[in-house]
């Protein structure tokens, strides 16, 4: 099996799995209880939460655990809203952000809300005048994410605290990190961030927001005050154990790792435009950290004349595994959002595969991906249907 699809999930590290059998089989107590089964669970939230700090690299601050990157980004958006919304009812983020962005930010539209969707270009390179422009005195919420999970570009979330200073907005800038954390550095002065647990290669059901210092963002689901009181609920002490082992692996392993990315994402890159000349390629082509780059573990690519989700399928009698996508909305019908906001045509985006990339991919693997994929766009296009 070669599996291309990190950025939908990673499969868990070792580490990782055998952390969590040890809190469901012998430290399965409530953290909550008086009693050592308990205080050992609580001692295992507090690791987790220290682990997962330091490998956010952001010093001063609180984490609350979530359940992913989804409720995250609700907590956010909701929170900053529900917190602010005396000062001001305007709020900017972006035509290509996640659904678990967009869709909070469209129920508060509906609300009342003003909000301006900011584009971007052919290679989903946010519009940054549009930005600075967009923000003003009475923005309670600016809320970009720092790499977009279909294309992988970097957004310049280090420019956007500063652009809110300046235009003397009194909000909170969210920055959803679910597809940098543990892969890049972090946006050093965003007041909210929000990040998840299986696309470092921990487990399914596990996130954190990020909250720095002098930002209060209001209870999100009330009951027995865990998580400080913002996340109330009894925490699933298995899964944040898990949560923080890998978040501390990647720590360590990030920069072997985005290294090992780069080279693996740029060998498909070559090898893909050596077999197919009309391929376009919809990344950024530099990979980096820096704003208007692409993070190396992405791969966005249009074979015109195909369809995607014939050659996934394809693909997967091979044992590969690839996306059209964001996994999160892939059973909606209906095109990308993103990929229609950077303008390409129905017929490239019609004939879409993102490839992306984990710790256990090998570069090995590329070129066996490379003919397989040139093989079956070739054999679609000899057919004619899809011209």
């Amino acid at each position: 099996m070669i599996y291309l699809d990190n950025s939908a999930t990673t499969r868990q590290f070792p580490e990782v799995t055998e952390t969590m059998i040890k809190y469901m089989e012998e430290y399965f107590g409530n953290p909550s209880s008086l009693y050592q089964l308990g205080v050992d669970s609580e001692k295992a939230i507090k690791t987790a939460r220290r682990r997962v700090l330091e490998a956010m690299g952001l010093g001063d601050g609180r984490v609350y655990f979530t359940s992913g990157g989804t409720e995250g980004d609700n907590m956010a958006v909701f929170g900053a809203v529900k917190a602010l919304r005396r000062r001001g009812n305007k709020i900017v983020t972006t035509a290509v952000e996640h659904p678990a962005v967009l869709e909070c930010c469209k129920a508060l539209q509906e609300q009342g809300f003003d909000v301006e969707y900011i584009g971007v270009d052919r290679n989903c390179r946010l519009d940054t005048a549009a930005l600075e422009d967009a923000i003003d005195d009475k923005t309670i919420l600016v809320s970009v994410m720092h790499v977009n999970n279909e294309v992988g570009t970097v957004m310049p979330v280090n420019r956007i605290k500063e652009i809110m200073k300046a235009k003397n907005a009194p909000g909170i800038f969210h920055c959803d990190s679910v597809q940098s954390f543990g892969k890049l550095n972090l946006c050093n002065d965003a007041d909210v961030i929000t990040v998840s647990g299986h696309k470092i290669h921990g487990p399914k059901g596990t996130g954190a927001v990020y909250v720095g210092e002098g930002t209060n963002l209001p209870a999100f689901i009330c009951g027995g005050g865990q998580e400080s009181g913002k996340r109330s609920g009894t925490e699933n002490v298995p899964a944040i154990a898990g949560f923080g082992v890998a978040a501390e692996i990647s720590e360590i392993t990030m920069k072997e790792s985005m290294a090992a990315a780069s080279k693996i994402r740029d060998r498909l890159a070559e090898g893909l435009r050596a077999k197919i000349s009309d391929m376009v390629i919809n990344s950024p082509e530099q990979t980096g950290e820096r704003e208007g780059m692409c993070c190396p573990y992405i791969l966005n690519v249009s074979f015109p004349g195909t369809r995607g989700e014939v050659l996934l399928h394809t693909l997967e009698q091979d044992g590969i595994y690839v996306s059209t996508g964001s996994a999160c909305s892939s059973n909606k019908k209906g095109q990308s959002h993103v990929l229609k906001a950077m303008g390409l045509t129905d017929r490239e985006i019609e004939g879409t595969l993102r490839f992306s990339f984990g710790q256990m991919n090998d570069i090995d693997e590329i070129d066996v991906v490379t003919e397989k994929v040139a093989a079956a766009v070739k054999r679609f296009r000899k057919l004619g249907s899809f011209r």
